[in-house]
């Protein structure tokens, strides 16, 4: 949000999270303790927990939305965001103790820390709301803003300023290019000077910030306008649509002195895309001692079946179309790619990519483990290694993006790589080029964490029917 206040509310409820789940942690085994006397344990042995929950639970809070503004969310919203924080942070934490075999480690602690943070995170919620909005009805925390400009674009920015301000915004008035408009009032804001009046306007009016909403054309006379403002200590902001191109994201970085405006084109989020790192690395790592014994037995049947080795690695294009190196089990004789030139013309796919029925470069164990997708397992240690993802666009090859014909379906490469996507799911090699990324696409534009989990779920039916695998 614009407002200053939403930045101190985040604060706010983020330094309050971890400074009580702290000392939650500390009286729960307080409580333990006291309950049960004579099997005392102690709080020494748990303290590695600490960071590894604060990390997990403070990720989670913000995914789910637990730091969401009041004003576009409501207290049954907090607590089932604290509710789904708190039931995957233990959720991992409590798999993570099984599979590494952790005894020491009492389950009871655990119990009453979850319930007890859970009322706790909630309370704090609703005290700090609370405070701000008291703040926010004298009046006193509003923030006085001047717009620089009366055009469509200022006027469309005064009313989303009104509309979307959580702690209030009061705009005190235009300044306009021309002076012949000083006086009128739009929209029930007044004209209150022209642009060459700023630094008396300035001095006159108390102004918390000035925002420049003049056309490009008008943005050399900004100078005497930045100048104004840093006599003032006033700060300025610049509308950032100066260029027509739709964009998903806009920020704002600086190196060294020099500020950079930045434009993205995919909104990432960092702190969502950690919380993605967070489970992909965790699942996968989880699934090893079932994964590790399958990939043995799959590894000797590759070795009887063919000479070569066990695994095919291959140059992919991956984020921001940097090179990795791609494990796959392989599927082929060992002069598969030499092949490719002869066969080329008999390509059963449309667009950059190969594809054939009855490919004869494939081994007997290569039709088998392509048909029910284990020649992918060994990507898995792509994912450990942070060069993929269990849920994204398919990684390319050189070949096939060499062959794109147009500049959006590069779009891809914004995004990490994965094992699965929603092509997976929608007919895998039976899709046609096109669609395949139509699919990428709609996949990177409707991004979730959520939306990763139903794509997991309904890969296993997918891969277990083997349709469209090739």
């Amino acid at each position: 949000m614009y407002d200053a206040r939403s930045n101190e509310f985040d604060r706010t409820l983020l330094l309050l999270d971890i400074l009580f789940t702290i000392l939650v942690f500390i009286l729960s085994f307080w409580a333990r303790n006291y309950h049960i006397p004579e099997e005392n344990i102690e709080l020494s042995s748990h303290l590695f927990l600490v960071p590894l929950l604060l990390t997990l639970l403070i990720s989670f809070l913000s995914y789910f939305g637990a730091y969401k503004n009041p004003q576009v969310t409501s207290l049954i919203s907090y607590s089932w965001a604290i509710f789904r924080s708190l039931l995957l942070t233990f959720g991992i934490l409590l798999s993570l103790l099984f599979f590494l075999e952790i005894q020491y480690i009492s389950r009871f602690v655990i119990l009453i820390f979850a319930i007890a943070d859970f009322f706790i995170l909630l309370t704090i919620r609703f005290c700090v709301v609370q405070h701000f909005q008291r703040s926010m009805q004298n009046g006193r925390t509003s923030l006085r803003v001047l717009i620089i400009g009366t055009g469509v674009r200022a006027q469309e920015l005064a009313r989303e300023l009104t509309n979307n301000s959580i702690w209030g915004i009061e705009i005190i008035g235009y300044l306009d290019p021309s002076p012949e408009n000083v006086g009128e009032d739009i929209d029930g804001i007044p004209v209150i000077g022209s642009v060459g009046d700023v630094s008396e306007c300035l001095k006159k009016n108390v102004v918390d910030e000035v925002i420049i909403a003049i056309p490009r054309s008008l943005l050399k006379d900004a100078e005497p306008i930045a100048y104004a403002c840093e006599e003032e200590g006033i700060t300025l902001r610049f509308m950032a649509d100066i260029f027509s191109v739709q964009v998903a994201r806009v920020s704002l970085t600086s190196v060294g002195p020099i500020p950079l405006l930045t434009m993205e084109p995919v909104a990432l989020d960092d702190g969502k895309l950690f919380v993605k790192r967070i489970f992909d690395f965790t699942l996968t790592a989880m699934s090893m001692p079932v994964v590790l014994p399958i990939l043995a037995v799959v590894a000797v049947a590759i070795k009887l079946d063919s000479p070569g080795p066990v695994f095919f690695i291959q140059e992919r294009v991956g984020l921001r179309k940097h090179l990795f190196p791609m494990f796959k089990f392989r599927s082929m004789y060992i002069d598969a790619e030499e092949r490719l030139r002869e066969i080329e013309h008999l390509n059963e796919a449309e667009g950059p990519i190969f594809k054939m029925t009855d490919d004869p470069r494939v081994t007997r164990v290569g039709r088998f483990i392509r048909k029910v997708s284990i020649d992918e397992l060994p990507q898995l240690f792509n994912v450990l290694k942070g060069e993929m993802s269990l849920v994204g666009p398919r990684p390319m090859s050189i070949r096939d993006v060499d062959l794109f014909d147009k500049g959006i379906q590069r779009k891809r490469f914004s995004v990490k790589p994965g094992i699965t996507c929603i092509w997976q799911v929608s007919g895998r090699s039976n899709l046609p080029f096109d669609k395949w990324l139509e699919l990428d696409l709609e996949y990177i534009e409707n991004w979730s964490f959520w939306l990763d989990i139903k794509i997991l779920f309904k890969t296993i039916p997918a891969v277990l029917e083997s349709k469209g695998a090739v």
